[in-house]
């Protein structure tokens, strides 16, 4: 079917949801019948590459968990991508065409005869044969039914633990299944609230996909269900056979001794569980229009409404003209934009705000943490409390942990063939999703009638390849973040009548006053060898609207309104399959044009690239919803027909969407880069962030100078990437701006005058946060990165406190975070996961300081902050700050962590992989780098 433009009416819907139930034990089974799939060639000809450390292995037996402890031994396959991966710090400076292999994969199709490890035929229809160098498995059916249950199969394999822990992640069910450690609560109380739903609710998305997308609808449906067959299969093998995931046992599901337990059976409503799970965190987009409000009141506040206003939008920068752009012909695509006259916008009154409690009747340890071990026995006490902070710690996932945002991340790098060496496009791209033990996606190839690819899926999803290569092309995702979320205002009544409060659980809808729907989800645990945590259990509770989820209760102009959150892919979470299923259909995808259309059936935001032979190229998906017209969608809305999306209908959730052509897409510029970048001329960014200064400008001005200069290979482009992902963007971007201030007088100051001397030279050598050579674990300007991760927090107060006020920097810096450093714990996924500067201050100090230095700026803020304008003063804020992080000793910069002493520099950078099971793995070099890479040429074509 075409992509989505029209919502379905209610007649439909209702019929879809009525069939719910039925049609999940209806599904049809591809079998023999089938085609044989054809013979497959693959186009690359050796030329494709890819990584994903550390290694294939996820699952481990208690056996193998305890020698890892024990003796720091490694389940085959676990680890064997983790020195590769590495080893691209210090080897990418010599790198060549011909070494790319020392570091990544060999991502051909098939396995020579000489490099099988492993066959297995979970049924007569499918092999799953498994290479020598990093076990990736390699599925060839003979049925589309046998294709899909062997990738369920090596998905139980490899990932079963981790499967089974997003399921209920995703239903709002990890504390009761593995363990009340604080870090668990907090898990699903963060994510639950964003998708709740109740079984039926699930099964009305499985009868959504089957009834509504035709054909490929049908199909996708039967393909999910032959891959939750097939881990089941393996469930139960491994079960009866004794060699599943050790996890199971260290929480209590398993009896070590007598095998008593079980393992839950998966179902297709798992599937979209785990799909809210990935979709949200990675996909979504908007949303924050409460914080957004907030401080927009305070700018207000300071300065008057309409000073304030133009204030606060100068920081806001939606579309801001001097931002690094994806699309940067000029071709503009406008969406989301501030209207010229806003209405229906629904400001809090202020001091008004309260965020909507979702806890309740708490016992024991929710809330506390208190342990209470239990004995153990002797085999697993080396075991005992290996997930007391949590079976994910908090914040490693995106988006969560402690005043966490949600973070788009991923990069891309594609040159035209006109640039080229070969004449062919060159693409290195690829997903940063944090670094996981065992990884949250997993490598595979997929061959059998319909389906011809190999690349990455996430765990539990993996019916199809997510992101990777076909026969002649190979495509990849970054996170995109257009705002398919907003903030309504709902009013608030009692059906009695009487006068409501801010507690009242009715509202206006549709001239009646009516209840809001209560979702619940009750949770208790008790301690297990795994998890100490003594026994406890809370209630969460949500309430629905036809608006969305209540997050916020507030006045507005006296009367009292519930803040709601709707986004346009909630009770959608999994309708995405069916373009995941065309980019690894080879009769679908042949060209650039075909891979757009594909990209659009995915309803999540995220921007695409593609390659083959003759073209690179980009799309934007994502579900875009037509609003009103003269709606702001930077702030909360009156939940009025007049202001609510064009063509809603609340039961199912649809709306009329954004059509095909007015999406950010791009086929044959000359190169294209994204780094969670803004996309295109006019198109809105959804949060704070996207100014003249972005992570995005480390890759821009590269790939830039490399294609003026002409010859680009696999090579030179993978260097342009490592080097970004070892460059401190502060250093890069904004240091030279910084010294310019310093230097507009002599510094006369012998100590002060050498710091600014040492800044100078890191900036001049790169702006490295780099070793001196391969495990030195000592950075080459040590003294320098140093004084500049003490500096930057401290710098940005002084240049933009005093102007701003207590009360609007506050507000603002609850939009954006000043600082995102490796060395800063609120990075992405927390501490030690890679992924830093994406949001930041820096954009807003670029301006400000070229302000002051009275150079031209595109898009100035509001007002001059540094010095209140006055150079000699900024100059004057910036050496004192400075003077301090000189000071600052190395302990304090890096006060250190569980896995890091006190002043230990590249250990506070340092990535390490998250163990969601009992493997551990060693600490690497700190890359700002995707987790999961390609590299791809393809000099021929079908």
């Amino acid at each position: 079917m075409p992509p989505r433009t029209r919502t379905l009416r209610a007649a439909t819907v209702a019929a879809v949801l009525a069939l719910g139930t039925s049609l999940l034990a209806s599904a049809p089974q591809a079998g023999a019948a089938q085609r044989e799939p054809v013979a497959v060639t693959d186009h690359c000809q050796g030329q494709c590459a890819d990584i994903l450390p550390p290694g294939e292995n996820g699952n481990a037996t208690l056996v193998e968990i305890l020698g890892n402890k024990a003796f720091g031994t490694h389940p085959a396959h676990s680890d064997d991508q983790l020195d590769r991966y590495n080893g691209l710090v210090a080897g990418h400076t010599s790198l060549t065409d011909q070494k790319l292999t020392e570091f990544f994969n060999d991502a051909s199709f098939g396995v020579a005869a000489n490099q099988v490890e492993s066959v297995t035929s979970p049924r007569e229809d499918v092999t799953i044969t498994r290479d020598k160098k990093s076990g990736v498995p390699h599925i060839k059916g003979t049925t589309r039914y046998g294709t899909e249950f062997g990738a369920g199969f090596a998905a139980g394999q490899d990932r079963l633990w981790l499967m089974d822990l997003f399921r209920h992640i995703g239903r709002g069910e990890l504390t009761s299944f593995a363990g009340g450690a604080l870090a668990n609560q907090g898990l699903e109380q963060q994510f639950w609230p964003q998708a709740p739903y109740t079984e039926a609710d699930l099964e009305a998305q499985v009868a959504w996909i089957r009834t509504t997308e035709g054909a490929r609808g049908e199909q996708a449906m039967a393909d999910a269900q032959a891959y939750v067959d097939g881990i089941n299969a393996y469930r139960v093998k491994s079960k009866n056979g004794r060699y599943f995931p050790g996890e199971y046992v260290l929480t209590g599901k398993i009896d070590s001794i007598t095998n008593i337990g079980e393992i839950q059976p998966f179902e297709l409503t798992d599937l979209i569980s785990i799909a809210s799970v990935v979709g949200g965190q990675f996909g979504g987009g908007g949303g924050g229009e409460v914080q957004a409000a907030l401080s927009l009141l305070a700018a207000q506040q300071k300065y008057g409404v309409e000073e304030g206003t133009r204030v606060w939008e100068s920081f806001r920068q939606r579309n801001d003209p001097e931002a690094v752009l994806t699309v940067h012909d000029g071709t503009s695509f406008p969406y989301a934009g501030k209207p010229d006259q806003a209405r229906g916008t629904a400001l809090p009154d202020p001091g008004s705000v309260t965020p909507e409690p979702l806890i309740h009747d708490r016992t024991g340890s929710a809330g506390t943490g208190a342990k209470a071990p239990v004995k153990a026995p002797a085999t697993l006490k080396p075991l005992q409390g290996m997930y007391d902070d949590g079976v994910i710690p908090e914040g490693s996932l995106p988006g969560t942990g402690s005043g966490a945002q949600k973070r788009g991340m991923s990069n891309a790098l594609l040159v035209s063939g006109k640039h080229t060496a070969s004449g062919n496009p060159i693409a290195v791209m690829g997903p940063q999703t944090g670094y996981f033990a065992p990884q949250l996606m997993m490598l595979q190839e997929l061959q059998g009638p319909g389906i011809s690819a190999r690349g990455v899926s996430f765990a539990g999803v993996g019916m199809y390849i997510q992101m990777g290569r076909g026969q002649d092309y190979a495509w990849s995702a970054t996170s995109a973040a257009q705002d398919i979320t907003d903030t309504y205002a709902i009013e608030l009544c009692e059906p009695d009548g009487s006068a409501p409060s801010k507690d009242s659980t009715h509202y206006r809808n549709d001239g009646a006053c009516a209840p809001m729907e209560k979702l619940e989800r009750t949770n208790s645990w008790k301690p297990t060898v795994a998890d100490s945590t003594a026994k406890g259990s809370y209630r969460m509770q949500v309430w629905r609207t036809d608006h969305g989820i209540v997050t916020h209760r507030a006045t507005v102009g006296g009367k009292p309104v519930a803040y709601t959150s709707l986004r346009t892919t909630y009770r959608h979470e999994a309708d995405s399959i069916i373009g995941f299923q065309m980019l690894n259909d080879p009769a679908y995808v042949t060209d650039a044009a075909s891979f757009q259309q594909a990209a659009s059936h995915i309803d999540y935001a995220f921007n695409w690239f593609y390659a083959d032979s003759r073209t690179a190229a980009f799309y934007n998906s994502g579900m875009n919803p037509v609003r009103a017209a003269g709606v702001d969608p930077a702030l909360p809305v009156k939940a009025e027909k007049a202001y609510e999306w064009q063509g809603y209908d609340p039961t199912a959730n649809t709306t009329d969407y954004t059509p095909f052509a007015e999406h950010p897409q791009s086929s044959g510029q000359d190169y294209y880069i994204s780094w969670n970048n803004r996309q295109a001329k006019d198109y809105a960014t959804a949060a704070f962030g996207f100014g003249a200064v972005h992570r995005g400008d480390l890759l821009d001005d590269r790939v830039a100078e490399l294609v003026e200069d002409g010859g680009v290979t696999r090579a030179s482009l993978t260097r342009a990437m490592a080097e970004a992902a070892v460059t401190d963007l502060r250093g890069e971007q904004l240091l030279p701006e910084l010294l310019k201030v310093l230097r507009s007088q002599p510094v006369t100051d012998p100590a002060l005058n050498s710091v600014v001397q040492q800044l100078d030279s890191w900036r001049a050598a790169g702006a490295q946060r780099k070793e001196t050579s391969p495990g030195s674990h000592t950075y080459t300007h040590a003294d320098a990165v140093r004084i500049m991760d003490a500096w930057w927090p401290k710098l940005i107060e002084a240049e933009f406190r005093p102007g701003l006020g207590d009360g609007l920097y506050t507000a603002l810096t609850g939009s954006l975070a000043t600082d995102e450093s490796p060395a800063a714990s609120h990075g992405p996924s927390g501490a030690h996961s890679g992924s830093s500067f994406q949001y930041g201050w820096w954009g807003f100090a670029d301006k400000d300081l070229r302000q002051v230095l009275g150079q031209p700026v595109k898009g100035p803020l509001a007002k001059t902050y540094c010095g209140n304008g006055d150079l000699s003063a900024c100059r004057d804020a910036l050496l004192t700050t400075l003077k301090q992080a000189a000071a600052e000793p190395a302990t304090t910069v890096y006060p250190g962590d569980d896995s890091c002493g006190a002043g230990e520099q590249w250990c506070t950078d340092a990535i390490i992989h998250r163990a969601l099971g009992g493997i551990t793995h060693k600490t690497i070099h700190w890359q700002n780098r995707p987790t999961y890479q390609q590299v791809v040429e393809f000099p021929a074509h079908r």
